[in-house]
């Protein structure tokens, strides 16, 4: 291994200007300055904090947040990481991954909570996250460092690891996990969290876990962490032998179908796809989540998926919340009457309509009796199921 150390004992200054701030202060001083771009267009990344503060983070990222507001206030600005009160802490992440959604995953969320219980609410809003690829910044409080007061309320106590705290559900929940134990270990952790969140591949949730001392503990960080920093977001291209290939299939079809995933929503490439399906007169579909694609020509339901066009799948579901035994989830379409009655039209002997009875949505039921096309249905052979 070759060193690139200075020869002799005499230490080389470090030119580099620093500022004394707590970990938590560096935390949201770092996260109000990330930006991304893409196709030359530059946007902030972190549209605020949603946070509950109890034990555990109202002493360190509580403060570091009201410090920013006090201080943007004085100075007649905006706060460099805009604070949003939370009810629940499950809530507060769903919250974010849906904005996150919303934005074609641009822009994002960081949520804190309290030490414990606190923390591990927001562990279904994670799996969520991961699972749809959506970014959102989770920043759970954790158990002292330093162990000097251990066991505190609300630790996990594990006496077969001293290591081991709640946040470390966190792991598999998580496209990126770190705690940071020490300060030094914060840029490294924060720009790990970046590099996922940003990825178009990769993103989901990024959870950084801060004890709670290490959150109010100061620390000399060099001031080039805390310049406004532009994360590219990449539009990779595919190569040509699979763009060929895929034309292969396509043309050697008798029937194609299009099926438009997250990816087409979120690289805006909805408007290019419904051009190309109107000039080839293309059925398409649209996964549960895309229903921004959705078109009101021709309404058939197929669960997970809501298609148009001249298509007529082998199986046809009308669902309301998802296909009846298969346990996969399927959009929830709000149908007019005119769409409903279409909808049902399709329907031949074998199919099922599932969540007849609902009172609300996709009712075809109207309180005390099925609606006239339903009963047209039933007498085709069609399957009402009432779960």
């Amino acid at each position: 291994m070759v060193s690139t150390a200075p020869k002799g004992g005499a230490k080389l200054p470090d030119a580099e200007a620093s500022v004394r701030l707590t970990v938590a202060q560096a935390t949201i001083r770092f996260l109000a300055n990330q930006y991304v771009e893409r196709d030359g267009e530059r946007t902030k990344f972190f549209a605020g904090c949603f946070g509950i503060f109890g034990h555990g983070n109202v002493a360190g990222l509580g403060q570091a947040l009201l410090q920013d507001e006090i201080a943007a206030s004085e100075t007649g600005r905006e706060p460099g990481l805009k604070y949003v009160l939370g009810r629940n802490e499950q809530a507060m992440v769903h919250s974010a991954v849906a904005y996150a959604r919303q934005k074609d995953r641009l822009q994002a969320w960081a949520v804190t909570a309290s030490v414990g219980p606190g923390s591990t609410n927001m562990l279904t809003g994670a799996a969520l996250a991961t699972i749809n690829r959506l970014p959102v910044l989770l920043l759970p409080a954790d158990t002292f460092a330093t162990r000097v007061s251990a066991p505190v309320l609300q630790e996990l106590e594990l006496p077969a690891s001293g290591d081991v705290t709640v946040n470390d559900a966190f792991k598999p929940l998580s496209r990126y996990f770190d705690r940071v134990w020490r300060p030094e270990q914060l840029p490294a952790a924060l720009l790990g969290a970046m590099r996922v969140l940003t990825d178009s591949v990769e993103t989901g949730a990024a959870t950084v876990s801060i004890p709670q001392d290490v959150q109010a503990e100061a620390h000399d960080w060099p001031t080039s962490l805390f310049a406004e920093r532009t994360w590219h977001v990449a539009r990779p291209l595919p190569e040509r032998s699979v763009i060929a290939r895929a034309a292969e299939v396509i043309a050697s079809a008798a029937k194609p179908l299009i099926i438009a995933g997250g990816g087409v929503k979120y690289s805006e490439a909805g408007a290019t796809l419904r051009a190309f399906a109107d000039a080839h007169d293309l059925p398409d579909l649209e996964d549960a989540q895309q229903l921004r694609l959705r078109a009101t020509t021709r309404v058939a339901l197929h669960d997970p998926v809501v298609g148009r066009g001249p298509f007529e799948p082998e199986v046809r579901v009308a669902t309301g919340e998802r296909h009846l035994g298969a346990g996969q989830r399927s959009p929830q379409v709000i149908l007019d009457a005119q769409e409903r009655r279409h909808a049902l039209a399709l329907l031949r002997a074998g199919d099922i309509l599932t969540h007849a009875f609902r009172a609300h949505g996709n009712a075809f039921f109207d309180g005390t009796q099925f609606v006239p096309a339903v009963l047209a249905a039933r007498r085709r052979g069609v399957i009402i199921d009432a779960e």
